[in-house]
């Protein structure tokens, strides 16, 4: 993974963060069936609705599932903590993901520290309300994959400056990669007291989004499902759904002599009462996700394939498939958003704004389809199977119109951008080299000082890295390489990606000439 210098434009940077996190995200997408598949078919309305999933066998299969396929949601932002200084470190890579698992949990443990010295934890049942949650045992702030993300960035910084350090004699034996989790520990210490001082600033601001719905009429569903997308990858949806389902925020309704608060708390208890369905609470549940989850994302997956390279599409038919079950079947986006999320900001603005769109548009509609995870199995059982009255075919005609939207756009957006989706990947892809590019040799050898020189020196070089046959670097200015220099110094080409990626094809024994341009380096 190429290091970005100063002069590295944004889109690349993030593009490069991107692929980091494919490790993870492959593994979401494969457990996101099996946690789908097991909560969806051993929940209570499954049940009522298919009786022979009933049977305690199968229900000890499903639950089974459910619990192995929540790891991965479970613990993603760890994952994600290790995945980022594993996936950009050049050297060491084990010890930046091992600083990276470090890292993350002693940022939670400060973080517990300062709430719990200022009385700020939570009781048990409030957790979700108060935008905390439990990791490893320690009750902590709900950030979701950015606290990952945070850690893993600062690991990989803190990686690339000490895994060389040198301490005295004395200390000598903290030295070098050893001392990359030491100063990890010290300095995500310190981040986890101060992020407890700025967090409260977000609950504030979410505060006061969910009165903004309430006061919104039929702009309110809008304001929801855009907010919830928003802010899903921040970890700080729970705040804004919990006030939506569970209190005034979400709407107020009598029922049998009750007052009831909150939009899910309301569709339930008339469901239990044998009641009409109220419009304006499941305008805030799953029928304004499902435009967006069952036809809208599997069709920007559709679009993701479609513009891979055509060698590639086998490699990651498998990734796609999965993670558009995942969505269809049990509303779990997760794998197919992060495949596009930090690749192009551009399209995660359009997902939030369509998804937002839907919640609308349903409630403008009159639909009541309820629940919380907007896939196929609650459009079946509390949309089909509840009659005409639910209006579920109009998912059917809004769900067209949504696939075609998300497929173009996705499309036209990863071609022009150029976006590194699934299966865009570089020249440098390993099915791509050439014979001749594998047989090349040099006899004598490779002169890597003067190398350097041909690659303007020190000074122009940002980052260096190797493939097969490759040296892959970043340039502070690609016009000071001198292509012709070194294919007489013996490179069989040079490749210039743009102003400041530039590839020099050397052959299998590149690895040789890297250590030692690192050496000298």
């Amino acid at each position: 993974m190429m290091q970005k210098g100063k002069k590295a434009s944004y889109m690349e940077i993030f593009q490069g963060l991107g692929k980091t996190f494919m490790l993870p995200v492959a593994l979401l997408a494969f457990m996101g069936l099996f946690l789908g598949i097991g909560s969806a078919f051993s929940a209570e309305s499954a049940i009522d609705a298919f009786p022979f999933l009933g049977a305690e066998w199968l229900q000890v299969i499903f639950r089974f599932m459910s619990t192995i396929g929540g790891f991965a949601f479970s613990y993603l932002p760890v994952m994600f903590a290790m995945a980022i200084p594993l996936g950009l470190a050049r050297k060491e890579k084990g010890v930046a993901a091992f600083s990276g698992f470090v890292g993350y949990v002693v940022l939670q443990l400060s973080i517990n520290f300062y709430l719990q010295q200022t009385n700020q934890l939570a009781e048990s049942a409030q957790l979700r309300e108060a935008g905390q949650e439990m990791v490893f045992g320690i009750q902590t702030l709900s950030m979701g994959v950015l606290g990952g993300i945070i850690v893993g960035l600062i690991v990989y910084q803190l990686h690339t400056r000490f895994y060389q350090f040198q301490l005295p004699d004395s200390f000598a034996f903290f030295s070098g990669t050893r001392f990359v989790p030491i100063i990890t520990s010290v300095t995500l210490a310190i981040v986890g007291v101060m992020i407890p001082i700025i967090w409260p600033i977000f609950a504030m601001v979410i505060t006061g989004i969910g009165h903004l719905i309430q006061r919104s009429g039929p702009f309110g569903p809008f304001l929801f499902g855009a907010g919830e997308r928003l802010l899903l990858p921040f970890g700080l949806h729970h705040i804004l759904v919990s006030m939506i389902r569970f209190t005034e925020a979400g709407g107020s309704q009598l029922i049998d002599g009750q007052q009831v608060f909150g939009a899910l708390n309301i569709f339930y208890s008339e469901l239990q009462h044998g009641l009409s369905i109220s419009p304006n609470a499941t305008a805030f549940l799953s029928q304004g996700k499902m435009p967006t989850f069952m036809f809208g994302l599997p069709a920007a997956a559709l679009a993701m394939y479609r513009t891979a390279k055509p060698s590639n599409r086998p490699m990651i038919k498998g990734l796609l498939i999965s993670g558009v079950i995942a969505t269809f079947v049990t509303g779990i986006t997760e794998p197919i958003e992060f495949l596009f999320l930090f690749l192009s900001p551009l399209l995660w603005i359009f997902h939030v704004i369509m998804t937002g769109a839907g919640f609308m548009l349903m409630s403008l509609l009159g639909v009541t389809i309820g629940n919380t995870d907007g896939g196929i199995l609650d459009f079946i059982i509390f949309g089909v199977m509840q009659g005409s009255y639910t209006k579920w075919w109009m998912v059917l005609l809004v769900g067209v119109v949504w696939f075609a939207v998300y497929y173009f756009v996705f499309k036209t957006v990863i071609l022009r951008k150029n976006l590194k989706t699934p299966g865009r990947e570089d020249l440098t892809a390993d099915a791509e080299y050439t014979e001749t590019e594998m047989a090349h040799r040099v006899k004598g050898g490779f002169d890597a000082e003067e190398i350097l020189r041909a690659l303007g020196g020190t000074a122009n070089i940002t980052s260096l890295d190797n493939c097969i046959t490759r040296l892959r670097l970043v340039v502070n200015d690609g016009s000071l390489v001198d292509d012709d220099r070194l294919k007489k110094l013996g490179a069989l080409g040079v490749i210039h990606l743009d102003k400041t990626n530039v590839q020099v094809i050397i052959g299998t024994k590149v690895t040789t000439v890297r250590n030692q341009l690192d050496a000298i380096l």
